[in-house]
């Protein structure tokens, strides 16, 4: 055997060796990736049924949201026509009451005025006898003595 050859011998088996530790890490990395294949293949059997129910999950919660939409509407339309009748009421009822209640106040005034005239002796004109004199009234009307 000559030099070239022992040479290329010892070469030949460092890259052997070479190799050899090389193909360690290539080998355990393999592996790795079978894991992550398992992995990702898990994954994507268990994101289907979650799919679907998300899906399932939305499409109940637009049809819920219809209907609050249906509830909103018509208490919307519940208090439009609850504003209307209030103010049907104020009108109808509300404007008459006030007429009577200022008719009733100024007949009292002038029979009180009619009324205190005469005990006092001499005619009111257009000024309350009590308050005239000081009766001592504690409001406009005349009441509180």
């Amino acid at each position: 055997m000559t030099g070239g050859a022992i040479a290329g011998l010892i070469a030949a088996g460092v890259f052997a060796i070479l190799v050899a530790l090389l193909a360690m890490p290539i080998i355990k990395l393999g592996k790795v990736f079978d894991e992550i294949r398992e992995t990702v293949r898990q994954i994507n059997a268990g994101t289907g049924p979650l799919i679907d129910e998300v899906t399932r999950t939305v499409t109940t919660t637009n049809s819920q949201l219809a209907k609050v939409d249906g509830i909103t509407d018509n208490v919307s339309d519940a208090s439009a026509n609850v504003s209307a009748l209030s103010s049907l009421v104020a009108s109808t009822v509300g404007q008459p009451l006030i007429k009577v209640a200022s008719f009733s106040y100024g007949v009292r005034k002038a029979f009180r005025t009619e009324s205190d005239g005469k005990q006092n002796g001499h005619q009111a004109q257009g000024q309350d006898a009590g308050t005239a004199t000081g009766a001592g009234r504690t409001s406009e009307t005349g009441e509180g003595r």
